[in-house]
This record gives C-alpha cells, structure tokens and sequence, in this order.
C-alpha cells in the first residue's frame, strides 16, 4: 500500500501549489515561485530517513545534478537547502508533461520519436558518463516531458562516480512495484525490468555499458509497449524477470513497422554480455542516427559537450565491436590505398568524403561519363567483352589507332570534334568513332562484370580470395525519400561465427569499408545519381566472390 506524502514545507519565497510524486526516501511537491516567476519542483527528504547516509546520498544527488544541469535534456537544479524542520531539499525544473513510464503505457510512440528521443537521451547519457557519473536507473520512469516536449533525463539517486566502490543492490517485490508504474522516485534500489544481468551478481559492478543497456532496454519499452523481458500472458514477476535477463531472452517487439536495423541496434545494446554491447553511449547514439539516416530522416544531434572529445574505447581497439560509425574510423587508420587515376585515391575518406572525391577529378573522368551514357546501348556488348578479356591493369594502355592519330587527350577531342563538325562531316564522324572507342575502353573496368572477374586490385586489401567462403545474395538498394542517401542490404547465405563484410564503392574498389552488419549506407549523392557497391564475406583472413548492388 503506497503511503500517503508528507507535509510540505513552508518555503520562503515558494508557495505551495500540490504534491507531484512519492518515492522511497523523498517527496516532490510542486511550488510557484516568486521570483523570478515560475513553477518549480521541489523534493524534499523524509523526516523518518533523517540519518546520515540517507543525507549525503540526498545531498550528492544534488551535487550530481548541479554539475549536469546545463544539459538540454537532463533536469536542471536551481537551489539547495534545509528546511526550518531540519529536512533538507533542492529546488528543480518542473517539467509539465507525463513520463515516458506513464506515455507507453496510453500511447503508441512512432519509430521517427522513438529515434529522436533515443538520441536526444545518449547525449545526456554520455554527458554524465564524460563527467564520471553513472545513472545506474535509467528507465522510463526516471525520463520526464519538459515544457517543450523534449525528454529530461531526472532522479540521480543511485547515481555514482565512476571510481567508487561497488555497492551491494538488493530488489524487492516493492522495487519492481515502483520500476513498473514509472510514477514514484527511487532513491535506492534497483528497476529490475531495465535492468543488466550484472547488477544481480553478488556484488555488482556496473560500467558505462550498463547504462546503455538500460537506455536501450528504455527504447524497446516504448516500441513494444511493455517492458523489454516481460511475455503478454505469462507470469512476469521479479524472479521471472532476473532469469529472462540473464538468459538474454528478449521478447521481441512484435510491431512491422520497426525496421530490422533498429531491432538489431537495440539487441546489441542489450547484449547479455558487456563486451558484446556498444563501449559507450556516443557508439549507441550513432548507430540510431545510422537508423534515422537509413530511413530517410535527418540525424538528431547528440549534445555532448566537446564531443569530438568524447572517444570510445573501442577506436583504437580490434574490430568485433564496431558499428557503421567506427568502422569509418577504421578507414583512415589503414594503410594508403595502391595509386589510381585521378585525386580521388589521395586521402582517406569518410563516409561523406567518398562520395564528394568524385568532384574535384579531372575532366577525363567527367568526359568519359559522359560519353559512356550515350554509346552504351549499341556499343557496349561487343567491347564488353574484348575489355574483361584484358588484365586490369593494362586496360588504360590499349592502342586506339583513332585516339592516337587525332587527339591526345579527351577533353581536346570534344572540343576539337564540334568545330570539325561545323567544317567537315566526315571528320566529325572519326573523332565521335574514336570517343566512343575510347570511352569503352575506359569503362572496362568499372563494369558489374569486370569487379567479379579479373581485377585482382578490386580484392579487400589483407584478404585473400578462398574457397568456401560464400557470395552475399539478396542484395537490395533503398533511396531514402530525400534522395540524399542510399542504403544497401545484403545476405549471408552461410553466416558463421566470426564473420564479417568488407564494402566498396563499385568505381572506387581501392577504398574498402569493413562492417559487422549486413548493411550499409552511402551519403549523400545526387537525387538522380547511380551508386553501385560491391561485397564479399571475410571469414578467417578470406574472402568470397563479391556481389555487387546497384541503385
């Protein structure tokens, strides 16, 4: 039975409007401000917990939130004090709207708010965890709705340093009471339902990933409306709970329209293992934004204070944790890829530097794209094959007798050709013969055909081409709505432990992206623009045949 609040306190300068929650060690009651003006929570600590760990804990929680209040999504501390009665308190944001531990249980929250919200949490996650502070009762209880609708992240009761001793958690019936309707604080104990395996041992000793755990499992409660190990029709008490969790037996969300990219993002970050969940809130913040750009929405911002600062442990470590995010960084840490034509092999790239390379190329590359489109439904199939014919790396020194006897270069050929044509139609005809010749023979190696054939440069760097190693199959391409981006999926037929993927843009093969995931992204590219990539399985050092998915 929940027990009634206590008396609110006579505060000078704040008028008591109403009580707004009742927690295990506190109040909140909610005040009018004189000046300046304004609504204000108050939390006040009960007389009967007057002790002195119950009053260094109050007053660290207090300290915690001050030192994080300026972030746009954690709720702001304005004051601290004591009451004439001896009960100390601390003055806070209100926020107006419900919880998202009241809103899932009434609402159906769209994949767009869900990502939203998501990201806008990993900031104010990450801002702790870059500050040495864990939350340790992320849930969506603990998560309110400000005056603007943003989420605020509140109730750093159990909150720690990050260099403290673990302490001994203890669950109650009554504390998964509380976890469940999101409507009380806690200043101890622990919200099973959202809860990571760890925080069940003997003695717990949570990390930053158990944070993301929990903010995850947060996510996945506002998908599914429930929580996260909890089965519709069977019994889900605490107990049951604590087995599920630390089987890592997840109840799948059951709704279509949640893309199986974000399914998987949240059933990393809910890994029964630590080492298999994203090493830091940035990494799982990213992978969403990952999500939100496959679907076509522009990324939501992580707000975390210097957050170029802000690096995962995992950056400079083996790839088996990597997202989409990190293996970008692992691009640039390889080694210079083997010379090509033009500029755009010179540096390492990004996943935005990789489809602007092609820009600053010079007109060569822009006249063979040119001429290409035209020339390419008549001409194509018989130089086709005379091209996949010949090594790759002799193709751009195949004698042209037309080319070589007019012009030595493509772009003087152009011009050269329309002021022939106003002179003469015969010459007109043998300079758009030996374009057309030349422009076949330069795209050769950029064909669907010639990247699965003979183009031993085309292979992952480090791999080797084995037997046994399967092709992807069941390659797809989705232009996103904006037609700035374009993401590929692909699948294993064979998957096995330990399995990777290696991509490439089909006319950049010398610059490949390792991932973990069956999908990747290109952005941005033009609304009208074909992207093509290719990918092959790395398995043990080797590689299959790859396939190749264009737009």
């Amino acid at each position: 039975m929940r027990r009634a609040p206590s008396t609110p306190p006579e505060l000078r300068g704040y008028r008591y409007l109403r009580p707004l929650g009742a927690g295990g060690f506190s109040d909140v009651f909610l005040y009018e401000q004189s000046l300046p003006r304004r609504n204000v929570a108050v939390k006040v600590l009960l007389t009967d917990e007057l002790n002195q760990a119950n009053r260094d804990s109050f007053v660290a929680e207090a300290n915690l939130m001050a030192q994080l209040s300026a972030h746009p999504y954690i709720v702001t501390i304005h004051h601290a004090e004591v009451t004439p009665d001896d009960r100390p308190y601390f003055v806070m944001e209100y926020c107006s709207g419900a919880s998202l531990g009241e809103r899932y249980k009434t609402e159906r929250f769209e994949v767009a708010d869900v990502l939203r919200i998501g990201v806008r949490l990993v900031g104010a996650v990450a801002t702790a965890h870059a500050s040495g502070i864990l939350h340790r009762d992320i849930k969506p209880g603990n998560v309110l709705t400000n005056d603007y609708g943003w989420p605020a992240l509140t109730d750093f009761g159990i909150a720690s340093t990050l260099d403290e001793l673990p302490v001994h958690t203890t669950t109650s019936t009554r504390d998964l009471d509380i976890a469940s309707t999101g409507t009380a604080a806690q200043s101890v104990g622990l919200s099973v339902p959202w809860s990571p395996a760890e925080m069940f041992e003997d003695e717990p000793d949570p990390d930053v990933r158990s944070d993301v755990f929990s903010l995850a499992a947060t996510l996945h409660t506002l998908l599914a409306g429930r929580t996260p190990f909890e089965i519709p029709g069977r019994s889900n008490g605490t107990l049951d709970l604590i087995g599920r969790i630390e089987r890592g037996a997840i109840t799948p969300i059951g709704r279509d329209d949640v893309p199986r990219s974000l399914v998987a993002v949240l059933q990393k970050g809910m890994a029964l293992r630590r080492e298999d969940r994203f090493a830091s809130a940035v990494d799982f913040g990213r992978a969403l934004q990952r999500v939100e750009l496959e679907l076509g929405y522009a990324p939501t911002t992580i707000e975390v204070p210097n957050l170029e600062s802000v690096r995962s442990s995992t950056d400079q470590g083996d790839g088996a944790e990597e997202t989409h995010v990190r293996s970008i960084a692992t691009i640039e840490a390889q080694p210079v890829a083997p010379p090509q034509a033009g500029p755009a092999a010179a540096a390492p790239e990004t996943r935005v530097r990789e489809v602007t390379s092609i820009d600053p190329e010079p007109a060569p590359v822009e006249d063979r794209t040119l001429l290409r489109s035209p020339t390419r439904r008549d001409v194509t199939p018989p130089h086709d094959t005379a091209v996949r014919s010949v090594p790759r790396d002799t193709t751009e020194t195949i004698p042209g007798p037309p080319v070589a006897s007019t012009a030595p270069a493509t772009a003087p050929r152009r011009s050269r050709g329309r002021t022939l044509a106003l002179v003469g139609g015969i010459a007109a005809l043998v300079l758009v013969g030996a374009a057309v010749t030349t422009a076949v023979v330069l795209r050769g190696p950029s064909q669907p055909e010639a990247s699965q054939t003979a183009a031993p440069g085309e292979d992952p760097p480090d791999a080797i081409v084995g037997g046994g190693v399967p092709t992807p199959t069941d390659g797809v391409a989705e232009r996103a709505a904006d037609g700035s981006s374009v993401v590929f999926r692909w699948s294993n037929p064979d998957p096995q432990d330990g399995d990777t993927y290696r991509w490439w843009r089909s006319e950049q093969p010398g610059s490949t992206t390792p991932t973990d995931e069956t999908v990747a992204t290109v952005a941005p590219v033009e609304a009208a623009q074909r992207v093509c990539i290719s990918v092959v399985v790395l398995r043990d050092g080797k590689t299959g045949d790859p396939l190749e998915v264009c737009s």
